[in-house]
């Protein structure tokens, strides 16, 4: 590691976070299209190895060995070769139908056995033979020029692809970045070698996202584009509640509790059914903490957003009982063909059960996977939907099934 090249190589590795491996072949890709450049020919395969300890570079042709072929088959190759220069991808053409593609012969990347056993009497089909080239004592400018922009361009890939598989390995986790800017409808959050985006669907309603703020984000996805990593995260996504309740509670850290579902209007509510595992530990107690102090620093991680943290049941008239909690079911009725289920509450309970705009019960039947339509004693309601939302008995849209009844008496 004496020379300077080696030392370089060092250097630019321990900055960038890259492999000594990685930079060596792109110095190696470097010198190779600078050589073809100044001194190589058409057909020429070209590589080079570089060695790290000593500094010098040797170059080679390579080429695979295949059978012969007709002279007017090399003829079409070495013709295509014109059209594509540099190419190292054999081409194929089309033969009749039902027929697999025929290779074409590569003039660049191949020779024929004919040829090779010539040079190297013990060629056999297959082999790969590699023919020493003279190395240059200088490159020329233009020569030195491309070698420069190859450098770049793959030290730059092998960065971008570094960042990307480091964070591909977050995906599905939280992480903590700083608020960067507003961009349209969507903000920009600084994870500190990448920027990642906020789209707008994935944003808390009514949450301000100020310049310079830490806030933590759930990653959604990790994808490598022509421009380097597109990281996409969210703060709505039901496993960020998730990620949260793990963050705070031992107990569902440790797996003494387990989150059996979780349903979300982010910003606004979110019911959690959990379930221990031992029968010593009380899921709810746990999750709520003395005087409420888990729960609470759970709610102010998400904006004040409401958690409910209900019982799950096996039983699925108990989960159910439990879904729409803090409302009392009276009685539970579940047909099963259509996976639905009509719950009976008190006259003064069906409000609660319904909810704010349908709120409660929708967030129940998403939890539960059950469609719930509520009704009151001797009372129908009308049934929820999942734009409009059900109709709580103060609401307009609320029709007493009895009042024709009541106008003729």
């Amino acid at each position: 590691m004496n020379n300077p090249i080696a030392s370089a190589i060092k250097q630019i590795s321990d900055e960038k976070g890259i492999p000594q491996e990685q930079i060596v072949e792109a110095l190696e890709a470097a010198l190779a299209a600078a050589y073809r450049k100044d001194f190589g020919e058409k057909n020429q395969n070209v590589k080079v190895e570089f060695d790290i300890k000593t500094g010098e570079s040797r170059v080679f042709d390579i080429k695979t060995v295949v059978e012969d072929v007709a002279e007017e088959e090399r003829a079409e190759g070495e013709d295509e070769q014109k059209e594509v220069v540099n190419s190292d991808v054999p081409s194929v053409e089309p033969t009749e139908e039902g027929d697999e593609e025929k290779k074409k012969f590569n003039p660049k990347t191949e020779i024929m056995i004919s040829e090779a056993i010539q040079t190297s009497p013990d060629s056999v089909i297959g082999d790969v033979i590699k023919t020493e080239l003279t190395v240059p004592s200088e490159y020329g400018r233009m020569a030195a020029q491309t070698a420069k922009q190859v450098i770049i361009q793959k030290i730059r890939e092998a960065e971008r692809a570094l960042i990307y598989q480091g964070f591909k390995d977050k995906e599905g986790s939280i992480i903590i970045g700083t608020v960067q800017r507003r961009e349209e409808m969507r903000v920009l959050v600084d994870l500190g070698r990448v920027t990642a985006i906020l789209p707008n669907a994935e944003q808390i309603p009514r949450e301000r996202y100020a310049s310079g703020d830490r806030i933590k984000v759930y990653v959604v996805s990790v994808e490598l584009t022509m421009r380097g990593p597109e990281i996409i995260v969210s703060r709505s996504h039901p496993n960020m509640v998730k990620m949260v309740f793990e963050s705070e509670i031992p107990e569902i850290a440790s797996g003494a509790i387990e989150i059996k579902g979780i349903s979300r209007e982010a910003g606004q509510r979110s019911k959690v059914a959990v379930l221990a595992h031992v029968d010593s530990i009380d899921p709810i107690g746990s999750c709520i903490g003395q005087r409420g102090s888990r729960i609470q620093t759970i709610i102010a991680e998400l904006g004040g957003e409401k958690i409910d943290v209900i019982q799950y049941d096996e039983d699925p008239e108990g989960y159910l009982s439990n879904a729409l909690s803090p409302a009392k079911v009276s009685k539970i009725d579940l047909h099963e063909a259509e996976h639905k289920a009509v719950v009976t509450v008190k006259e003064d309970q069906l409000s609660l059960a319904i909810g704010k705009q349908g709120q409660n019960v929708r967030l129940a039947s998403q939890l539960t996977g059950w469609e719930i339509e509520v009704r009151g004693d001797g009372v129908s309601a009308a049934k929820p939907s999942s734009d409009a939302g059900p109709q709580s008995a103060d609401d307009e849209g609320w029709v007493d099934p009895d009042a024709e009844k009541k106008q003729e008496s």
